[in-house]
């Protein structure tokens, strides 16, 4: 049997995850110990669904949009090209290098999320004509290092409607920084939760 490296660009879900502001913390706890049940722990966790890395389902910015339940699922399970922006303030169809051969996702690594730890007060602003791009390109995910392909006070949420006009999808809050440009396998498959307008994934990538 052959054994793959994978590569894990999940961020780990713990009580110093932050989320979005506003929005329901991450909170993982015991609800049920071996000692008190005689054989099993049992855990309880909250959270929001859009923290951490995590996928955007079209419902989340449209209320006519695919709810989680309905994703396609072979969009998250694909050959995705890792492509370096870093140290640009926006990001535009010229910084993208070119496509490699059957890649249907682009993952973007900006670096500009330094500490997980804390919720960043900015990071680049992703041009929507990258979204035709992908369209024209065959590429039907977008995976980023920031919490949002959008500003977080932005309410016009441009990049995500032109990501819905599209008909592509989001994949956000991915951990690029030790990650080499290049093409893998990626696997970062949402939950299946009915009506849902996101999930938390575990994401990786593989050769």
């Amino acid at each position: 049997m052959n054994h793959k490296t994978i590569i894990d660009i999940s961020m780990e879900l713990n009580s110093y995850t932050p989320e979005w502001p506003g929005d329901t913390p991450f909170d993982y706890e015991l609800s049920v110990t071996i000692e008190q049940s005689g054989s099993v722990n049992i855990g309880k966790l909250q959270t929001s669904t859009h923290i951490g890395t995590h996928i955007d389902a079209p419902f989340h910015y449209n209320d006519q949009g695919l709810k989680t339940h309905e994703l396609p699922l072979d969009v998250y399970l694909t050959q995705a090209q890792v492509m370096d922006v870093s140290g640009l303030e926006k990001i535009e169809i010229l910084n993208l290098k070119p496509l490699e051969k059957n890649v249907e996702a682009v993952l973007l690594k900006t670096v500009s999320w330094q500490d997980r730890n804390k919720f960043p007060e900015k990071w680049p602003v992703f041009d929507e004509s990258i979204a035709k791009w992908m369209t024209d390109n065959g590429i039907r995910l977008l995976g980023v290092d920031v919490p949002s392909v959008d500003p977080e006070t932005s309410k016009e949420l441009p990049m995500h409607q032109a990501m819905n006009q599209y008909q592509r999808f989001i994949l956000e809050g991915i951990v690029l920084d030790d990650v080499s440009e290049g093409v893998y396998q990626l696997v970062a498959l949402p939950l299946k939760i009915k009506d849902g307008e996101g999930s938390p994934v575990r994401a990786i990538l593989y050769k």
